[in-house]
């Protein structure tokens, strides 16, 4: 089982790709950002976003998605510009038709951390523990990726193991 989490933003976006190893233990595949910054133009950021998120799930073929919700903008414009990143991935995921879920940044660092109030830092440890990494994914959003994408996987494992009942 293979788990993207991604981490929106209009000039960067964080990706994650975690899969469940032999092991039933999670496994990085791949992190990283798709970096429109040097994309002139909201309407081109949000081609290339599109076009980037669609060769990454081609190439790692995930079978679920899972995205950080936009919980607090105090600038007006970027959180607009951030809402319309988040249409186009979730344009891109349902094209793909990956089965995707939303999570609030407390509940991810609950789910990675066991205290939704963790600071950055202390969810950036706990991914690179828990993957086994040698040392925190930069950059910030990356990790950020990575670690909604831990949520989601905690989630169906908890989802499979009440089903088995």
């Amino acid at each position: 089982m293979i788990v993207l989490g991604i981490d929106p933003g209009i000039a960067i976006t964080g990706y994650g790709f975690i899969k469940l190893n032999d092991l039933n233990e999670p496994e990085m595949l791949a992190y990283g950002v798709i970096d429109s910054t040097a994309v002139r133009g909201t309407s081109s950021r949000l081609i290339f976003l599109f076009d980037e998120l669609t060769r990454l799930i081609d190439q790692f073929r995930p079978d679920y998605c899972a995205v950080e919700k936009l919980f607090f903008q105090k600038n007006q414009k970027t959180a607009m510009a951030v809402s319309e990143a988040r249409g186009v991935i979730t344009l891109c995921l349902a094209q793909h038709q990956l089965p995707t879920e939303e999570y609030s940044p407390n509940v991810v660092k609950q789910a990675v951390t066991s205290y939704g109030s963790a600071d950055k830092k202390q969810v950036q440890e706990m991914v690179k523990i828990t993957l086994a990494l040698e040392e925190i994914p930069k950059p910030d959003d990356a990790a950020d990726a990575l670690a909604v994408a831990l949520c989601h996987l905690g989630t169906l494992q908890m989802q499979r193991l009440m089903d088995e009942q």
